[in-house]
């Protein structure tokens, strides 16, 4: 049996909803962006989603073989500017969907913040952006639920797939 797959489109179908979510919640909640957070060597909920979002534009911008935005250039003071991040990054992403398999396939190098240098294909660097941005948001579910601060919308995968009864 071949395994069901998740395409690109879907994945990034899903960032975005998520990330949708996220930025309606932060213009209506500005306080949360306040909010004590620790993960990934944040001190707060804006720094964590500076994180995010700048990391979906260095690696976009990767991507291209643009030169990479400075990490401490991406602002995160408001929803507002954390979120225009992350529409220049999906910009950045989408214009890349017409690209041949040899494209994906092909490795680029670079260097990170933490993990040093490393050559990888653009299938994974693609993939892995996404799946980041998912999985930190996860994580800032639980953490402004523990703050007391509940989100609104659902964000599962399962969710993306719902088809009208019969």
């Amino acid at each position: 049996m071949s395994l069901p797959g998740m395409t690109g489109d879907e994945l990034l179908a899903w960032a975005e909803r998520t990330s949708a979510g996220w930025r309606d919640f932060t213009a209506a909640y500005p306080h949360v962006l306040l909010l004590p957070c620790d993960i990934q060597g944040t001190h707060t909920v804006g720094e964590l989603l500076q994180h995010i979002v700048a990391v979906e534009l260095r690696y976009a911008e990767r991507l291209h073989s643009f030169p990479e935005t400075p990490y401490d250039d991406v602002p995160f003071d408001t929803a507002d500017v954390i979120f225009a991040t992350h529409h220049r990054a999906v910009a950045l992403m989408r214009a890349l969907e017409d690209r041949n398999p040899e494209f994906w396939e092909t490795p680029i190098q670079f260097v990170t913040r933490r993990g040093g240098e490393l050559r990888v294909s653009r299938r994974t660097v693609y993939l892995h952006t996404l799946l980041h941005s998912i999985r930190h948001y996860a994580q800032l579910a639980t953490l402004v639920r523990q703050a007391g601060v509940s989100t609104d919308w659902p964000m599962d995968y399962l969710l993306m797939g719902v088809l009208p009864n019969l």
